[in-house]
């Protein structure tokens, strides 16, 4: 009914889309923002969608890497990149003149350095051994899941929630990657400060072409920072800044400490 009695083609775009959104819907976007979006709201079918556009892809990739093996062509797989690396390995060796120079002859070397042969700074060698600062801009994160996710109420009183389901979504899969790989990191959650900021100072166009915030998304900022509280993670405005001011500014402090 749905498709006319047609088969379903989940790789369409567009029949994914009515499926998703409703039968008279077939222009909203289901990239991978939108079905990670509607997937963190519970919606099973965005999620499984989301797994098989993976897989699928992983499949394509393995397949051409086999047929180019099969092929003997390893000059742009896996293996074309291993002999390249042997390859400037068995070659780096003291650059040493062909031929003898004559005077205003321009010497040939057999190699010249290239910047796999120049050493890491000291620095690098105690990067393992910092603490991981995750710095994110859940100003963007609360922007992209409104966008993305379809009208979502509180039942009791009709709050919307579309924005703030998405973020704690987005939040629980980027933290629990980090605790499942054995890291504890240091988050902090940064917000943009609400009115103008500076650039609107230097230049009072700034943004001037998007229009006012959404009506049903101004009070889930609140929301949102209060499920930060509930998460236990630090947050940081700063009045007449974006977030990403701030991200630059404890980024330079974290490295310099």
């Amino acid at each position: 009914q749905l498709n006319d009695g047609v088969e379903f083609n989940i790789g369409s775009p567009k029949q994914v889309a009515k499926v998703l959104f409703g039968e008279d819907d077939e222009g909203s976007s289901t990239n991978k923002d939108v079905l990670e979006a509607l997937a963190s709201a519970g919606n099973v079918m965005a999620e499984n969608i989301y797994k098989w556009r993976k897989v699928t892809s992983q499949i394509k990739k393995e397949r051409k890497r086999i047929e180019q093996m099969e092929k003997g062509d390893r000059s742009n797989d896996y293996y074309g990149n291993l002999s390249r690396r042997d390859s400037r390995q068995s070659s780096r060796v003291d650059a040493q003149p062909i031929e003898e120079v004559t005077p205003g002859q321009v010497a040939i070397f057999e190699t010249v350095p290239t910047t796999d042969d120049i050493p890491a700074p000291a620095a690098m060698d105690t990067v393992a051994d910092r603490e991981t600062l995750l710095l994110i801009d859940v100003s963007a994160y609360i922007f992209r899941s409104y966008h993305a996710m379809p009208p979502l109420h509180r039942s009791e009183d009709g709050m919307p929630t579309g924005a703030l389901h998405g973020v704690c979504r987005m939040l629980q899969n980027l933290l629990l990657s980090q605790l499942l790989k054995g890291e504890q990191p240091r988050v902090i959650l940064c917000f943009d400060a609400r009115g103008d900021n500076f650039r609107h100072e230097l230049y009072p166009e700034y943004k001037a072409n998007r229009g006012p915030c959404p009506e049903d998304l101004i009070p889930q900022f609140d929301l949102v920072k209060e499920a930060a509280t509930a998460f236990g993670l630090v947050q940081v405005e700063a009045g007449g800044y974006e977030a990403d001011d701030v991200i630059a500014t404890l980024s330079r402090l974290a490295l310099d400490e």
